[in-house]
């Protein structure tokens, strides 16, 4: 596999937002609370084990190599053959909504299938999925959505749109298993996951910069625990599989959902 991965520079990086600017703009994204595909946030200034330490955290999809929510779709998988670009090379596989390409790594979606249930962002310890409500249609109560990396930009020979425009070249994209690629040198200079002991799932953006900066990122932004998907929300997902579209006119989708959730919170 030629798993694609990033690279984000915390000592290029200054948190001036062209990137996630730059993504809403290409893939269109609503201008809602918890609508996007990156960020950046600030951390800092705090105190480190190696000074003080002010800096950011630009977050994405990681496109992991064990990604959470490809198990934890409830769509009914299908065959799809996938086809390498490069040397024509195929594989049949079956997967359901999300799956991880067999070729270039990278997690994807297809939305025509997605069902809406937000199992798969229940199941991100990085918080990088989110529902878009208003893709609904007849067979989902909204779509699924995230970094993609670009991967139409890409197929074109064209960068991601936030490596692109980062005005402080603060983001490397490329192969990691290319030991001539830029993302491997990084890779060689010590660039660092954000995985912890109970997240180990191989995130691929990876993080370099100074050792207070990693430090202050590692506290803050490592998930330490491997969130669960909301089991509620995956049986009203394979319970409405058949008959979506007919109820969702009735509205009853919808009323179902808020008890099903509602009831989780107040267990909570």
């Amino acid at each position: 596999m030629n798993q694609y991965a990033m690279i984000i520079d915390l000592d290029r990086c200054v948190g001036c937002h062209a990137c996630s600017i730059a993504c809403r703009a290409e893939w269109q994204i609503p201008v809602k609370e918890g609508y996007r595909r990156n960020w950046v946030r600030r951390l800092g200034p705090a105190q480190t084990s190696r000074g003080l330490s002010y800096t950011f955290y630009p977050g994405l999809c990681n496109h992991c190599d064990h990604p959470a929510c490809v198990d934890a779709c409830p769509a009914d998988p299908v065959p799809v053959t996938f086809k390498d670009v490069k040397t024509g090379k195929t594989v049949d596989m079956e997967v359901a909504a999300t799956w991880k390409d067999p070729f270039n790594g990278t997690v994807q979606i297809d939305k025509n299938r997605c069902l809406g249930c937000g199992a798969c962002a229940d199941a991100c310890p990085y918080g990088a999925r989110y529902v878009n409500v208003e893709l609904a249609d007849d067979d989902s109560e909204g779509k699924a959505d995230k970094c993609t990396f670009c991967m139409p930009r890409v197929g074109k020979g064209l960068q991601p749109a936030c490596v692109q425009t980062c005005i402080a070249d603060a983001r490397i994209f490329g192969l990691r298993d290319d030991p001539k690629s830029e993302v491997a040198a990084y890779l060689k200079k010590g660039a660092k996951r954000l995985e912890s002991k109970n997240v180990k799932i191989g995130p691929n953006v990876y993080y370099f910069g100074h050792k207070k900066d990693l430090e202050l990122l590692d506290k803050l932004e490592t998930p330490q625990e491997m969130p669960e998907a909301n089991s509620r929300r995956i049986m009203l997902a394979k319970m409405l599989k058949p008959t979506l579209g007919k109820v969702a006119q009735l509205g009853i989708a919808g009323i179902a959902a808020t008890t099903l959730i509602g009831s989780e919170d107040k267990e909570e």
